[in-house]
């Protein structure tokens, strides 16, 4: 069947739960052309956060989750999508390209397409009850069909993880240009990006692993007593940007997978953004047989846990060019 790109209506739509993809400090460091026949999805370098990402590994990561985002919406929508990641090493900031052909959505693409619009990550406490290893499978599953692998981090590597996590926010403590850009970027009010002040609780450092603490946090963190939440590693067997792009469809899938079963989900990079950190993690985690990506909290909100706030996105015409 020839590939033709969906009417501009649709295409809006698509595009915009495209970039209800979560990115790093919810940078949303993505562009999309549409050209000819396709849609290009491109790293926007301005978007980068240099002392939070050094390497541009979340960056490409979180373009990744876009990517898979846009598949789920697009085929939700009618329309099955064909991806080339990476075509073109001349250009590293142009990631894919996308081309699309008509096809009946089917029960599952459309219940991915609702999780879509029901996914929000939840950075407060879980309730102390236990994830099926059932789910867990389910959502490992999802993932791994594109090209990445998950890790549940069993109780026994806890302490590893842990160790980890918080020797990254000691360094950030003490680090300057970090925490002007993490003020930058968190504890925002009424902007299109940034995390804002209302969806972050306040820092709990008697967790088991602690989450990344953001400026201003004002959210109800109704839990008490410990997290119950679940870890998931999602890894690659290399660590280019087309396994660190591929690294962002499979937590993306991840995500949505866990929603549509009524789990609630946050991203945790924080020590991946420092080379000796992720390697500690590869070895003691992965048992140096692959590279960690993303880290992901999966776990139940308390029972009459009030809802998120929403988390403001860019309009689609601030991140697309025709």
């Amino acid at each position: 069947m020839v590939s033709a790109l969906p009417d501009d209506e649709t295409l809006e739509v698509a595009l915009g739960m495209a970039v209800r993809a979560p990115s790093v400090h919810n940078s949303q460091p993505w562009r999309w052309r549409i050209a000819g026949d396709h849609i290009a999805l491109h790293a926007d370098p301005d978007r980068h956060l240099p002392h939070t990402d050094p390497q541009q590994r979340a960056l490409v990561v979180s373009c990744g989750a876009a990517l898979h985002h846009l598949r789920v919406a697009l085929a939700g929508l009618g329309w099955a999508a064909t991806v080339t990641r990476v075509p073109d090493p001349d250009h590293p900031d142009l990631l894919a390209t996308i081309t699309t052909t008509p096809r009946r959505p089917s029960d599952v693409d459309i219940e991915m397409t609702a999780a879509i619009l029901n996914r929000q990550s939840d950075r407060r406490r879980y309730a102390d009850w236990r994830v099926p290893p059932g789910y867990i499978r389910t959502v490992s599953t999802r993932a791994n069909r594109f090209g990445a692998a998950v890790r549940h981090v069993p109780g026994l590597l806890r302490p590893q993880l842990a160790g980890s996590v918080r020797r990254a926010a000691t360094r950030h403590a003490d680090d300057a240009d970090y925490l002007y850009e993490l003020t930058a970027w968190s504890g925002r009010h009424g902007t299109p990006d940034g995390v804002p002040a209302r969806n972050t609780p306040p820092p709990r450092p008697t967790d088991e692993i602690p989450s990344r603490l953001f400026a201003g946090p004002a959210l109800t963190d109704a839990a008490a007593g410990s997290d119950g939440a679940e870890w998931l590693v999602v890894c690659t067997a290399g660590d280019d940007r087309r396994f660190q792009l591929s690294a962002g469809e499979a937590t993306s899938a991840l995500l949505l997978a866990a929603t549509d079963l009524g789990l609630s989900t946050c991203i945790q990079t924080e020590p991946l953004g420092m080379r000796d950190l992720r390697h500690d993690i590869r070895r003691a985690v992965l048992h140096d047989c692959a590279f960690p990506q993303t880290m992901v909290r999966i776990g139940w909100v308390p029972v009459n846990t009030a809802p998120l706030p929403s988390t403001p996105r860019r309009a689609v015409g601030d991140i697309v060019d025709r």
